[in-house]
């Protein structure tokens, strides 16, 4: 009996096409957005979240920054005679590296990173502004970055002064094409630098915060920290609206590896206490703790679910709507049929049954199809707009069980609607 009841509903659904495809159409649009937002959503969330990480949670970034007019008149003496002279020196020293590892006991490791953007040549081939990054050898574990060939910078490197450099991937490729890098000279401004390894790709080649402001890993080049402070020097000219000044940094950037994620915080606030010390009063310097972003993006993240997924419910709940007008529309037309049926025997369950068929056959039929649509989208979008997309199972389950739900919840009202006729007025309507 149930199965002939089931054939009879598909019948039904079967005589009005049209009308059927327009009312699952809303339940589709709701579940393929439910999962085709989602995806996206969750594609770049899971991106920046992995470039946060690339910045590594036990890691605290101090950085150089720019004082404002403002706050350099209001500075010290020393501070308004240089800006008389054009020369304005702000920013991280490498006393202030010191004062770090020597008060903090929770550092176990601190990298100082030096930038020059000077212009890299190999051959006829040329990067304009290529970041140049002084630093360390430390500087490789303490930013999670792997060597791809040759080797990285060394103690006896930055003793040396050695005039040797290693490649980020982009950069190898840009200046070298297909040939091998290594044990080629480079020009990195006007001295020669020779090529001893070459980093792996990180993150797919897509820029992710790197050392000093966030830039793409894959297109630096790094030399040691004695190679950036003697041949390029502290000093940076700049020329503006016919005017030249000059600024001096000696460090642009101090990475801190911290012993214990707890600390990170703690650490954090200390390191702030202490260079205000040796900068009372200039904002010079900014810290940045990838853990706090790490955990405020997180956040960010389920509310950002939270709220997508309240969209995409109010568009499932619109096609329930639908369905159910649909439905109660259907009742009216199949008076008579309903009336047949129950002077035949049938009782009212076998009515309810019925159109509850219809309804979560619509809503079945919608949330199959929307589900296809909802893991088109993103790989569409993926290949031609070249995002990262990711389609979680708990997306597609979740919106998939809502559907059949709605189906079941508004095709209640109908179906009870047509159980509880009388069967001899439904026999007289016309």
């Amino acid at each position: 009996m149930y199965w002939n009841t089931f054939k009879v509903g598909v019948k039904n659904l079967l005589l009005h096409k049209l009308r059927s495809l327009l009312t699952v159409l809303g339940v589709i649009l709701g579940v393929g957005s439910v999962i085709s937002m989602l995806a996206i959503t969750e594609g770049s969330k899971k991106e920046a979240l992995e470039r946060i990480r690339l910045l590594g949670a036990d890691n605290i970034i101090i950085r150089s920054v720019k004082p404002t007019e403002e706050s350099g008149s209001s500075g010290s003496t020393a501070t308004a005679v240089a800006q008389q002279s054009r020369v304005l020196e702000y920013g991280l020293t490498h006393k202030d590296m010191e004062r770090l590892k020597g008060a903090l006991p929770t550092i176990k490791k601190a990298v100082p990173i030096s930038l020059v953007v000077q212009e890299s040549q190999y051959k006829h081939r040329r990067i304009p502004n290529a970041r140049i990054l002084g630093t360390i050898d430390e500087f490789l574990n303490v930013k999670s970055l792997a060597i791809g060939r040759g080797r990285f910078i060394t103690d006896v490197d930055v003793y040396m002064t050695a005039n040797v450099a290693v490649l980020a991937a982009g950069a190898a490729e840009r200046l070298f094409k297909f040939e091998d890098p290594i044990g080629k000279n480079v020009l990195l401004g006007t001295d020669v630098y020779r090529v001893i390894g070459v980093l792996k790709a990180q993150g797919g080649g897509n820029a992710t915060p790197g050392g000093v402001g966030q830039q793409n890993y894959n297109e630096d080049i790094y030399i040691p920290l004695s190679c950036a402070q003697h041949r390029f020097g502290e000093l940076q000219t700049i020329q503006s609206a016919g005017t030249r000044s000059y600024e001096m940094t000696q460090l642009n950037e101090i990475t801190l590896a911290v012993t214990d994620s707890a600390l990170v915080s703690q650490t954090a606030s200390m390191a702030r206490r202490l260079l205000l010390k040796s900068h009372p009063q200039q904002n010079d310097f900014e810290i940045q703790v990838p853990l706090e972003l790490l955990q405020q993006a997180e956040q960010e993240k389920r509310v950002w679910n939270l709220v997508l997924g309240s969209i995409a419910g109010i568009s499932l709940l619109v096609g329930g709507i639908g369905i159910m007008n649909i439905m109660l529309a259907s009742v009216t037309e199949r008076t008579r049929e309903i009336g047949i049926r129950r002077a035949l025997g049938a009782k009212r369950w076998d009515i309810t049954y019925q159109f509850l068929v219809e309804t979560i056959l619509l809503s079945s039929i919608g949330g199959i199809l929307g589900v296809m649509l909802g893991i088109g989208l993103p790989l569409i979008v993926s290949r031609v707009a070249n995002l990262e997309t990711e389609i979680s199972i708990w997306a597609v389950a979740i919106s998939f069980s809502i559907s059949v739900g709605i189906g079941v919840i508004f095709g209640i009202y109908p179906a009870r609607r047509a159980a509880m006729m009388d069967p001899i007025q439904a026999l007289r309507h016309e």
